[in-house]
């Protein structure tokens, strides 16, 4: 496979399909991860895992750990803490995560003591010869345990006050709920005695992100100064938790990351960074961590929730009310559940025109390993309750769910039930498109034998994270190349192609002559996250910012040159145009005569801050609570063998509102992948635990989509509704497409066997039973 090189002359900017940066070095593994990088000299480290879901630790002994040959050293949670003191808690939210137990343990697979050797088997095989005993405490195995408050996770809670959607967060003891999000609008419990109404109680489990490339951090200290290596999409966030965990000034300590091999939100926050960090820094000396398969799936999940929610509509048709008590499992440790509690909570009633509307979102702390972000961010967990509800809802009247559905949908310039105009949210458009593509309204083959046919639709909501900050820093070089400085991270959803097809828009040049730099907070500026869709807006802004600022520049240069006003000069492909003497100067010639020196360059920086109204205290609502809406859905048409349960997809169609294309193939790729990913969520993934004891951390025991699972048929669909202030109108896509999958499979199996089911996922066991219990002949 080669990476094709567009000709001269061939448009490389906004809109075109550029072949993706790095993509042949990728498949030939040309390109260098973080594990890749040499290693000789160093500490290996492996940890000492907890066997217990909650207790307190009585006794450590480390003794034929550390007299192994090759060991290096052993460290406690205890002895970090007699260092580092409560400095060592960290997290996004709560400062609650330690990178070693201190005193007690709050999941099966917490670390517990880490081992440095000379390699990684060493270390490994040191690590299994630590004893821990332990004083067992009650357990706290589910939500339901959880919020009947018997035993506590933790005694005290402490924001860490890191982001700014999260400094109204408060100290709180002798509760397990970490953060809980009310929304109230109208009065929804008297307007769902009228009319029509249904009521289910909704169940989605935790599930890894599995991404191809491990979790791996290595560090070091040079003179007075940390320097980490790693798989992170948050390195201005790692940099400023480990600071603060060690005492040090930002300058001192260095984040530098490669390109991912993927990721969905398992390498964000504090991973391995702080437990490497710490050691890295006690012992001065190189220290390195690649996670098996087993420990990453121990490292974080997906928030497993449950939702108990009803939706209701009057004689016309008209949704009247809705109402959703949502309850997010977010493990032992907060992360960043309530950001994701809030985000999600806010729209758990779906992209509809609701009168009256109660939601109750909480993030409960339970004696399981940490979930935090997932492509979606909690937002596909309460898109398989309302859009099964409306489904539904729909059919207990008698109506069609796409055209239900096509009534009931907010438009732009509608105020949402949660207090924000929509804006460049074309969820019509979407539905429309799949609807037309899948054949909604032709007859369809039912089927027959063992095998019944159905489609189902489904459609779904983002808000985008706000506020937040991006920044950008280009460099033009003399000879006509630039080099772009952002602290976006590529891990696959194809950032450092089409920003640079940003700047070429912008400054009429070869997109392939601009370079974006590895991330590196030494050198790249500050970046919130590299997370929730947010990058194409909000970085994309700040480049296009620092674009523009470059042509200004460019222009300026051109007028001194041609000693007047910049009235009539024009930045062109060739070079600044005259347009009233027709001479054209060349990039190369102006950087030159204005430096007196060849290679030299031109630079410029711009920042892009988003900003929010924090949601009223008595309803929830806000008139800003996100910058932009993401707008999806999904139809499917599929297969159910009555005799073995197992589903099989004929036909899916994802739609997303993108704003604008900046890479139409990018898009395409991002819709059609976190479809393909969201088909799993709906027919195979689940994270299965007893007593505490998760029992599928294997890629031989979970159950992930294979080729043959794919659809017979994936048509994505690009819609362009674009954004007043995105860049070029557009916004982010590598989202939209999973949120309303799930629902919608469900949905083609409710019409192919009548059958409706609540818990995922849609596994053939799970499918016939539902039959069976329906009684639906075989």
């Amino acid at each position: 496979m080669t990476q094709t090189t567009p000709e001269p002359g061939v448009d490389t900017g906004v809109g075109s399909r550029r072949s993706r940066v790095g993509a042949a070095g990728k498949v030939l593994g040309q390109l260098r991860h973080v594990a890749d990088r040499p290693h000789g000299g160093c500490a290996h480290v492996a940890v000492h895992r907890s066997t217990r879901p909650h207790a307190r630790i009585t006794s450590i002994d480390v003794s034929e750990a550390a007299a192994l040959d090759g060991v290096e050293g052993v460290v406690t949670g205890a002895d970090l803490y007699k260092v580092l003191g409560d400095r060592m808690f960290t997290g996004p939210a709560f400062s609650d995560q330690p990178p070693l137990a201190v005193d007690r343990v709050r999941y099966v697979g917490e670390p517990v003591v880490a081992v440095l050797a000379r390699d990684v088997a060493t270390a490994r095989e040191a690590a299994e010869l630590v004893y821990v005993e332990y004083e067992d405490l009650e357990p706290i195995y589910d939500v339901a345990d959880a919020l009947a408050e018997r035993a506590f996770v933790h005694d005290a809670l402490r924001p860490s006050v890191v982001f700014g959607d999260l400094r109204h967060l408060s100290g709180k003891t002798e509760t397990n709920i970490a953060y809980q999000y009310n929304l109230k609008l109208g009065d929804p419990e008297s307007a769902a005695t009228q009319g029509t109404s249904v009521g289910f109680e909704f169940w989605a489990p935790p599930v890894h992100h599995v991404p191809i490339e491990l979790p791996a951090t290595i560090g070091w200290v040079e003179a007075d100064r940390l320097e980490l290596y790693s798989t992170t999409q948050t390195p201005s966030y790692v940099r400023q938790s480990v600071a603060d965990m060690l005492g040090l000034p930002l300058s001192h300590v260095r984040i530098r990351v490669a390109p991912l091999g993927g990721s969905f939100g398992s390498k964000m926050y504090d991973r391995l960074e702080p437990l490497i960090a710490a050691l890295a820094w006690l012992h001065r000396r190189e220290v390195r961590m690649v996670a098996s398969r087993e420990e990453a799936f121990l490292l974080t999940t997906r928030h497993g929730a449950g939702v108990i929610s009803s939706m209701s509509a009057d004689a016309d048709g008209n949704l009247t009310s809705a109402i959703a008590d949502v309850r997010y499992d977010t493990g032992a440790y907060a992360d960043v559940g309530p950001r994701i509690t809030a985000k999600s909570g806010m729209i758990a009633a779906g992209p509809y025109k609701i009168p009256n509307v109660a939601i109750r979102s909480r993030c409960i702390y339970t004696n399981k390993p940490s979930a935090g972000p997932f492509r979606g961010f909690g937002v596909p967990q309460v898109t398989w309750s309302h859009e099964t509800l409306i489904d539904e809802l729909a059919r207990a009247r008698g109506e069609d769910p796409a055209g239900f559905r096509r009534r009931n949908l907010l438009r732009e310039g509608d105020e949402s039930y949660m207090g924000t105009v929509m804006h460049s949210a074309d969820f019509v458009g979407c539905l429309d498109a799949v609807t037309e593509a899948i054949g909604w309204d032709k007859p369809l083959d039912r089927g027959s034998g063992r095998w019944r046919r159905g489609r189902g639709v489904a459609v779904g909501i983002k808000a985008v994270l706000t506020p937040t900050v991006a920044n950008a820093v280009l460099q033009l070089n003399q000879d006509g190349s630039a080099t772009l400085m952002i602290s976006t991270v590529d891990m696959g959803q194809g950032s450092d192609t089409i920003m640079p097809q940003i700047v070429a828009e912008v400054l009429s040049m070869d997109a392939e002559r601009i370079r974006v730099v590895a991330v590196d907070t030494d050198v790249t500026p500050y970046d919130t996250i590299t997370a929730g869709s947010r990058s194409t807006y909000h970085t994309g802004n700040a480049v296009r910012g620092v674009a523009e600022r470059m042509r200004e520049r460019l222009v300026d240069l051109a007028a001194k040159r041609a000693g007047g006003s910049s009235r009539d000069l024009k930045l062109t492909a060739d070079g600044v145009l005259n347009t009233a003497s027709g001479e054209v100067y060349r990039i190369s010639e102006l950087i030159h005569e204005h430096f007196g020196a060849r290679g030299a360059t031109l630079t410029e920086e711009f920042n892009y801050t988003t900003s929010w109204q924090p949601y009223d205290k008595e309803t929830g609502r806000s008139a800003k609570a996100t910058e932009h809406w993401f707008a999806g859905a999904v139809a499917v048409q599929l297969l159910v063998d009555r005799w073995t349960g197992r589903v099989r997809v004929e036909h899916l169609v994802v739609a997303g509102d993108v704003g604008r294309a900046i890479n139409p193939t990018l898009v395409e790729q991002q819709l059609a992948g976190s479809a393909i990913m969201g088909l799993g969520h709906a027919l195979f993934d689940e994270l299965v635990f007893d007593q505490g004891q998760m029992l599928n951390s294997t890629l031989l025991d979970y159950q992930l989509p294979s080729v043959k699972d794919l659809p017979g048929k994936l048509t994505p669909i690009i819609i362009e509704s674009p954004h007043a202030t995105g860049p070029f109108g557009a916004k982010g896509v590598g989202e939209t497409g999973i949120i309303p999958i799930a629902p919608a499979v469900a949905n083609a199996v409710r019409d192919a066997v009548g059958v409706r089911i609540t818990r995922l996922p849609l596994s053939p066991e799970r499918v016939l039973q539902a039959m069976d219990e329906a009684g639906v002949e075989k």
